[in-house]
């Protein structure tokens, strides 16, 4: 059973910073592209950042110049760093892998962990 565990959110004041964390195990061969996705209250889970397999990145506008994707293909982890947070950005931040194991390449969630930027 593959599993999704995100770390690293809490509470921090405008203009700090944070990092999380999301970690993948169980059986797995190959993990293509990883992502962040957030919800805020009442509205849509959005795209945050992206990574390819190769290390390719996208960002939302949003967050371009603030956040930084980053992977580590060794300990099947993603990383999300964030910098000058503001109000905006709190919401849950969800990890997005496609993993590829004997049962071919399927997408999994994480459960989440919330950011609260507040003062």
């Amino acid at each position: 059973q593959v599993q999704l565990v995100e770390s690293g959110g809490g509470l921090v004041q405008p203009g700090e910073a944070l990092r999380l964390s999301c970690k993948a195990s169980g059986f797995i061969l190959n993990i293509n592209d990883m992502a962040w996705y957030r919800q805020a209250p009442g509205k849509n889970r959005d795209l945050v950042a992206r990574i390819g397999s190769g290390g390719s990145t996208n960002y939302a506008d949003s967050v371009k110049g603030r956040f930084t994707i980053s992977r580590d293909n060794a300990k099947n982890t993603v990383y999300l760093q964030m910098h000058s947070l503001k109000p905006e950005d709190t919401a849950v931040y969800s990890c997005y892998a496609v993993i590829v194991n004997a049962l071919g390449a399927m997408a999994y969630w994480g459960k989440g962990t919330l950011v609260t930027v507040s003062s």
